[in-house]
């Protein structure tokens, strides 16, 4: 295989399986993809300012033999990285929708509430004790803070299911890591050690399960918020046609 579709490659692998059961009639995914690709917009132009700037700080960078190249770039993002957000959150937000589907008796526990919450504080202490490590403390307190703000807000994030969430989100670690260990031990991407904890599962960075996390998050919150718009304009459709009636 020539070398510099390695990492197109590894993209291309993840996303096949997903997107081909995204037809399957029990999920319904394909016709979830009007909520879904509004809601992947947000959290891609954030993730990809976010890489944008870290890959110009000199946080991570990328092996020129593993991907197109120029002039397929965005700034100084190759353009495999700009379709990381895209289809990342496309296979983590399908199989979150398996579990939701397939597990309707799945209740939001108060307990899971609580975990995250603790999680989400302890994150945001520990990125404020690593501030001197950019990595380490950007995604800790980002990730803390979006999942305090979501937790703390319930009217506005009733949606959100907590116990489906962290469910899903461990189910979604598997090929998550599978994916990056792929692309951290080629290496298609070169982490400098000096911005992180130093410490790894396998060969990634301890991080990165906590920026996959807030990445998964932000689609999946902005993805209920918007089905449930929907089910509110229907409902709201339904009275005013039995009103008239």
């Amino acid at each position: 295989m020539e070398t510099h579709f390695i990492y197109l490659t590894i993209l291309a692998a993840s996303l096949i399986g997903p997107l081909a059961l995204s037809f399957d009639r029990k999920v319904g995914f394909r016709k979830k993809w009007k909520y879904l690709f509004p809601a992947m917009v947000l959290p891609a132009v954030f993730y990809i300012a976010w890489d944008i700037y870290f890959t110009s700080k000199g946080i991570w960078s990328f092996n020129e033999t593993c991907i197109l190249g120029k002039p397929f770039y965005l700034v100084n993002l190759p353009i495999e990285e700009v379709l990381f957000f895209f289809v990342v959150p496309y296979c983590c937000v399908f199989i979150y929708e398996c579990i939701r589907v397939y597990f309707r008796n799945l209740k939001n526990k108060p307990h899971d509430r609580i975990i995250l919450k603790v999680l989400g504080w302890a994150l945001v202490i520990l990125g404020i004790i690593f501030y001197k490590k950019m990595y380490t403390s950007w995604t800790f307190i980002l990730s803390g803070s979006v999942t305090l703000l979501v937790l703390y807000n319930k009217k506005w994030f009733r949606h959100f299911d907590p116990t489906s969430f962290l469910i899903s989100y461990s189910i979604i670690l598997v090929p998550f890591l599978i994916v990056n260990g792929f692309l951290t031990s080629i290496p298609v991407i070169t982490y400098n050690d000096a911005e992180n904890l130093g410490l790894r599962i396998s060969t990634i960075p301890v991080e990165d399960v906590f920026y996959g996390m807030l990445l998964v998050m932000m689609n999946v919150v902005i993805y209920e918020k918007l089905k449930s718009k929907r089910r509110t304009k229907t409902t709201q459709h339904h009275h005013a046609h039995e009103q008239q009636l």
